[in-house]
């Protein structure tokens, strides 16, 4: 998902750059949603390893 992010955002500056403004914009959104719910992901994953893993031991 973070690779997702990364290409947006990089497709973001480019349309930036390119002089399209409204489609940079979305894919800067885009990028954002997509990093912020990886981000949330990887918390909630990493809880519950360690959850997991006293209940295990």
């Amino acid at each position: 998902m973070i690779k997702w992010a990364i290409i947006f955002a990089i497709a973001a500056l480019v349309l930036a750059l390119l002089g399209f403004g409204g489609l940079a914009g979305a894919a800067m959104e885009i990028a954002k949603i997509l990093f912020w719910l990886a981000v949330i992901i990887a918390v909630i994953l990493f809880v519950l390893g360690l959850t997991i893993y006293k209940k295990v031991t």
